[in-house]
Formats: structure tokens, sequence, C-alpha cells
């Protein structure tokens, strides 16, 4: 996302830091959980119970993050291997069912090329993108359903280099339709790391894999059987590779 953004300050910058990322938190979590609990509830799932995914991947959360990581170096190098499977054969075992092992979530930006950074091929990774990798209660959704039912090892919120939806989150000026929407999942990571771009952006991937942690029973569960792991990670844009932030 990367429009040039203009005019006056929102709301999102009044009152004491401290307390709005504190009270966004609150009521994030609170909501988001509940909103994300009643889409799969409503499709018929057991929330209480992920480890019943019918997915039936054999790799551990250790070993499914060195998987991404390990084609994100071949991406870098430029040996990639995904392309050697034939399409017509990738779609053919994919058709009737997905087994990825892995999910993300990403910036809908059109320079963060996910499949191809990590060497995947179709089936593989659980893809959901939005604006400045935000964990809304739609995404959450999305990611649970990712755990719950495909049975996917790690999730991996991935941040970006230069990202606009980060800038004009510091900028907190005026802007057209809804894209202002964004500055309350965002504003937090500017609270703590001020008008450093890159700073904001990694504070941002750390604080909604956060939030993946701590607000969805579903991940959270994951987690603690030691199903599933949830990292954060920055992807600079020059070089293409992928690291994992602490």
């Amino acid at each position: 996302m990367t429009t040039a953004l203009t005019s006056h300050p929102t709301d999102a910058t009044t009152g004491s830091a401290a307390a709005a990322g504190l009270s966004r938190r609150g009521f994030l979590t609170s909501s988001v959980a509940s909103a994300a609990a009643g889409a799969l509830a409503g499709a018929g799932l057991n929330l209480a119970t992920p480890a019943s995914a019918r997915a039936q991947t054999t790799l551990s959360p250790d070993a499914a993050l060195h998987a991404m990581m390990e084609g994100n170096k071949r991406f870098v190098e430029g040996r990639m291997t995904s392309f050697n499977d034939d399409l017509k054969m990738l779609k053919a075992k994919t058709v009737g069912k997905q087994e990825p092992f892995a999910a993300l979530l990403s910036c809908a930006d059109s320079r963060v090329p996910v499949e191809l950074a990590f060497d995947q091929t179709i089936g593989h990774l659980f893809v959901t993108r939005v604006a400045g990798n935000v964990a809304s209660s739609e995404i959450i959704a999305s990611l649970e359903y990712g755990v719950a039912v495909l049975g996917t090892k790690a999730i991996m919120v991935l941040g970006h280099a230069n990202c606009g939806a980060v800038k004009a989150s510091i900028d907190a000026k005026a802007v057209p339709g809804q894209i202002s929407a964004l500055y309350r999942y965002i504003r937090p990571a500017v609270d703590q790391a001020g008008k450093d771009l890159d700073a904001a952006i990694k504070a941002n991937a750390k604080i909604q894999a956060a939030l993946l942690r701590d607000s969805s029973p579903v991940i959270a569960d994951a987690i603690k059987q030691k199903q599933l792991t949830v990292v954060a990670a920055f992807y600079d844009l020059a070089s293409g590779k992928v690291s994992l932030l602490a």
C-alpha cells in the first residue's frame, strides 16, 4: 500500500498514547475473539478441539517454520525449486482439498510475493492479506480456520520494508474512504516506535502476532498443546530476505 495520504489529523493522535494503546488492545482482544469464535461456531467447528484438524501434515511447528525459512533462503539465492512441479499435477492434487503446512498474515502490498518468497507451490501456504498485516476479526477467523480445520503448524505475521499503511498511521492524516480504519490496529506500534518507520513496521508485526496468540482461544490452545507456533517476521523489499523478529 503506497498511496500518499494527505489532509488534516484524525483523533488517532489525541489522548495518552499509553492509555490509548491499552484501551485499544483490550477492545480488540475481546471483540476480535468473540467475532472470530462466532464465525467458526457458525460454520459448525468445535473451537475447543483444534487438535482434531482434518488435515494430516506430519510436520512439527518448528519443522514448518524451518521449511518456510529454507524456502526463503532459496528465493534469495535464486535457486528456487517450486517451479519444478507441474502446474497441472498440482491443480489435480489440490482441487478437492488443501493441506497447507503454514499460514501467513501478510500486507496486501503487491511487492510482497508470499508464495515466491518462501519458494512454496500451490496448496502449501494458507495466506491472508490485508494492508498493514493487521489482525482484524475477519483475519483471525480465517487463521483459526487454517489451524482448526486445515492443521497448519506455523503462523507468520509478515511485515515489510516501506509499508505504506504503517507510514499512513504515523502521519495520521485524513484520507478518503475507509483507509483510516486501519489506523486503530497499527497505532499501538506507532505509540511504541514513534516516527521511525522500520521500527514501527517491526513493532506492528510483533504486536499483531501477540494479538493472534492472546485473543484467539483456538490459536492459544494449539500453541499450548505444542501443535502451533506463531512468529513475527520482516521482509526486505531490496534483498527478498525474511528475518524473524524476536
